[in-house]
């Protein structure tokens, strides 16, 4: 759990207190990251953008109990400029497999349905499967984040589930044991 005093040391422009909390959200940070840009070297880039984003704009942060959400706001949006600057196609095939194998914590099998299956939704479906099963956040957090009404999100989230089993059906159990 984040500790609201280093956050607000960080608002007031303590460099310390900034990075700590960088480095405590960076993990959960690369993996959104990834889940969206699909290779390590787009993923550490979007990374950098978010945290140089973050450093530069702390200070109108107004609400230090939503560093995290803010971070993560700051972190789409950034993947977003990514994918549009660079009018990119994203990894397939064997190139995909091999970046996303890198990173295993669970079975290679089961990441790669379940990342392969979220890169196939919709934008707003993929956000807030994302938010709500990666990052943990509620229903009301990520309509704060998309700055949509709880009611969307909650369709959203109806929604993409219903996508994910129909994409993940006969691909593994990870998909039966998150919907």
């Amino acid at each position: 759990m984040l500790d609201i005093k280093v956050i607000k040391q960080a608002i007031k422009g303590n460099e310390d207190a900034f990075e700590q909390l960088i480095k405590y959200e960076s993990g959960k940070l690369y993996k959104t990251a990834f889940l969206y840009v699909r290779n390590k070297e787009d993923a550490l880039d979007v990374l950098q953008e978010t945290v140089c984003k973050a450093f530069v704009g702390i200070k109108k942060l107004k609400e230090p109990k939503y560093f995290s959400t803010w971070l993560v706001k700051i972190l789409i949006r950034t993947a977003y400029e990514v994918l549009q600057k660079k009018k990119k196609v994203v990894l397939t095939g064997e190139a995909f497999i091999h970046s996303l194998t890198e990173n295993v914590y669970h079975s290679p099998e089961e990441d790669l349905d379940l990342t392969q299956a979220i890169s196939n939704l919709d934008q707003n479906y993929q956000t807030v499967i994302i938010l709500f099963y990666f990052h943990d956040l509620s229903i009301k957090k990520i309509a704060e984040t998309m700055q949509k009404p709880e009611g969307t999100i909650k369709t959203y989230l109806h929604r993409a589930k219903i996508e994910l089993k129909r994409l993940l059906e006969g691909a593994g159990t990870y998909g039966q044991r998150m919907v």
